[in-house]
């Protein structure tokens, strides 16, 4: 076992471990830190503007090419340690923006402090590096997980080094698409970028719809269909079912009447005055249904998935801390060789800094709530959180990639069990919410930085660095971006206004993960929340776990992890779609390539060959996909802050696209598919 695992981790890695190149150069890490602190800055916009962010991985990988190119000597491990320290700083701003905001929208801030604003963030993601460590082995080595985004970034890395024309192409071709996409829906509008609509049937709705991203097209091709199609099971649960049951049983809103003359001339303009007692549109009803109600299933579906996959990986987890002690050992003591590739940061310096990293946050718990009994419990809590939902969110990034790993997720599950602690221990509203808030805050930077420390791990293990100095440099990342974090949340808060705080003549970000935070912590403690859902989602996740478990029995290809349902339970429906076209293409060509294999055995080696080469074409393409859309999503970030959050670029918008409705994009979101398709296919050598 241990010898097929060493041949399959010396076939996987593109320098070998007896190679030692430069990896933590100045260069590297002075282009790091600006990458960091650049992608964190446009992806904290990005992400309170529209709720998501993009991973910055193979974005930062394509920016380290370039600039790296200048220089006589490089190598592909320093284009990896850029990206590595570059995607850190995009992952920490998705922790941030999720739950610092919502401190604003409860009053308890008036503005970002920069220092409880930086360590906060800074040790929560410094957190998560530490917490993931032990994980490495158990979940980048020995396990089947995909990581997306590093394979992606690894396939890309080596693309650019070995400078292999096809490669490349592939490569350009799809990030040409991925970026004509984005620039045709975000900067454009040329296009809408979802295909959707809705319809009432008596008191309920029938709903339909599907992202033309090609970003999570290229993310289902490299999860697959069996990923592909739980995510997409996930969110028929809750689109399909839940929401037309839950429409059936509430009675069909209205636009309400605003009493009072004052307040229909001051809030009502003459186009707005027909709708008043019309009945709402069925997709904003669902929309409505779906954030305020059902999206709890898909909490309570990730609060027991998050447990299980902690009890799952635990033996591998002790293994793993184990196998860290004893080579820490055996190499003090000149016992053993541990090869460079499989060398972490000691188990004793990721206890010291675990220690030492907790001060500084137990002082501000102490500082906020005046009770140092209530710190030191916050602490605890906090601690055991961040442990389980760093290993969630790496368990997560692996099965489907960081660009869509729900950290908001575990942050709310997170801030229900903190909320339900403080609780017990006697705190009340005001000082409740804001401490379940803090805590929220750190475990959603740990665990945002644990999921994209693995998905680089991953990358650096095809690529064959050096683990060690690829967590230093996640935590040089992490401090990069904590640094400058307060002063952009603080200009956007003044120039634009974030959620229900507002600015004269400017539209607010509507930051739709810190509102739900906000309204989480206060419903907590109001008894707000629709615990109800959150059961029954608990129970929906117990129903797959043991689905699972009977498939593992008959040894069968398909599983049911079930956080991958719970995912498509707490997302909504139209992401869905284009992964599970990705899923299925990956699928019709990669299934028929075993059928033929089967059936030609005297080919064998041709068709493995053939295989081979088809499965990096089409990965590649994939990885294209992703690429562009990240980078334009980035860069048109750029003109949209100049421009005081309007779109200068926009020749159409919305229901006004050039294109009729988004049939427009369909179509080319279709030839997106057999561009794929195509690329991916097996070809015969000519000759």
């Amino acid at each position: 076992m241990s010898e097929k695992q060493a041949n399959s981790e010396k076939r996987s890695s593109y320098i070998p471990a007896s190679t030692s190149l430069p990896e933590l150069t100045i260069k590297a890490i002075l282009l790091g830190i600006v990458l960091s602190v650049l992608l964190s800055a446009a992806n904290a916009y990005l992400g309170l503007l529209a709720g998501m962010t993009v991973s910055a991985s193979i974005p930062a990988a394509v920016i380290s090419l370039a600039l790296l190119r200048f220089f006589r000597k490089r190598n592909i491990l320093e284009n990896n340690m850029v990206q590595t320290c570059a995607s850190a700083g995009e992952s920490l701003a998705a922790g941030v923006i999720f739950t610092f905001p919502a401190l604003i929208l409860m009053g308890a801030w008036t503005s970002f402090d920069w220092v409880q604003t930086t360590v906060i963030a800074g040790v929560g993601g410094i957190l998560g590096v530490l917490f993931t460590i032990p994980l490495r082995r158990a979940l980048v080595v020995d396990s089947e997980l995909k990581f997306p985004e590093g394979v992606a970034t690894a396939e890309l890395l080596k693309a650019g080094e070995q400078g292999v024309k096809g490669a490349v192409g592939a490569i350009v071709f799809g990030g040409a698409l991925g970026a004509i996409f984005k620039i045709g829906d975000t900067g454009l509008k040329i296009w809408t970028g979802v295909l959707e609509g809705a319809r009432r049937a008596g008191d309920s709705i029938v709903y339909f719809g599907s992202n033309l991203s090609p970003a999570l097209l290229g993310v289902g091709y490299i999860v697959g269909l069996n990923i592909a199609v739980l995510v997409f099971i996930g969110g028929a649960l809750n689109w399909y079912i839940a929401i037309p049951i839950i429409s059936g049983m509430q009675e069909w809103p209205v636009y309400e009447h605003i009493e009072g003359a004052a307040a229909w001339n001051q809030f009502v303009v003459p186009a707005d005055s027909p709708m008043i007692g019309q009945a709402v549109g069925a997709e904003s009803w669902a929309y409505t249904i779906w954030s305020k109600q059902t999206r709890y299933l898909g909490v309570g579906a990730m609060v027991v998935g998050g447990v299980w996959a902690l009890v799952r990986m635990f033996p591998s987890l002790i293994r793993g801390i184990s196998a860290g002690f004893i080579a820490y050992r055996e190499r003090r003591s000149g016992k053993s060789h541990v090869e460079r590739t499989e060398i972490d940061v000691p188990m004793q310096w990721v206890g010291t800094v675990l220690m030492l990293a907790t001060v500084p946050l137990f002082l501000i718990f102490g500082w906020v709530t005046s009770l140092w009994w209530i710190a030191a419990f916050m602490s605890v809590i906090m601690l055991i959180a961040g442990f389980l939902f760093s290993s969630v969110a790496a368990y997560m990034a692996g099965l489907v990639g960081s660009s869509n790993n729900p950290i908001s997720g575990v942050t709310i599950a997170t801030l229900l069990a903190s909320s339900f602690l403080l609780l017990a221990v006697g705190m009340v509203a005001p000082g409740g919410p804001v401490a379940a808030i803090l805590i929220g805050a750190v475990v959603c930077c740990a665990a945002a930085i644990g999921g994209d420390n693995l998905q680089d791990l991953k990358s650096g293990h095809i690529l064959g660095a050096t683990p060690w100095k690829m967590q230093v440099m996640q935590v040089v990342g992490v401090v990069a971006a904590a640094v400058v974090m307060a002063p952009v949340l603080t200009l956007l808060l003044k120039a634009y206004g974030i959620g229900s705080i507002a600015v004269e003549g400017q539209t607010p970000l509507e930051a739709p993960q810190a509102s739900l935070m906000a309204s989480v912590a206060e419903g907590v403690f109001g008894k707000g929340l629709p615990w109800g859902i959150v059961f029954i989602g608990m129970g929906i996740a117990g129903v797959v776990i043991i689905l699972d478990l009977l498939l593992e029995k008959r040894r069968c290809a398909f599983r049911t992890p079930v956080l991958a349902v719970a995912v498509g339970v707490y997302l909504p429906l139209e992401l869905a779609g284009p992964i599970l076209i990705g899923g299925v293409i990956h699928w019709l060509i990669h299934g028929r390539h075993k059928n033929r294999e089967q059936m030609e055995e005297e080919y064998s080696a041709d068709m493995r060959d053939l295989r081979l080469n088809s499965e990096r074409n089409g990965l590649l393409m994939a990885a294209g996909l992703i690429t562009g859309e990240a980078i334009l999503g980035i860069l048109l970030a750029i003109p949209l802050v100049f421009a005081q959050g309007r779109n200068p670029m926009a020749i159409g918008g919305g229901e006004n696209s050039v294109l009729p409705v988004s049939w427009g994009g369909a179509v080319l979101f279709a030839f997106v598919c057999l561009a794929l398709a195509w690329r991916a296919m097996p070809r015969k050598r000519s000759g």
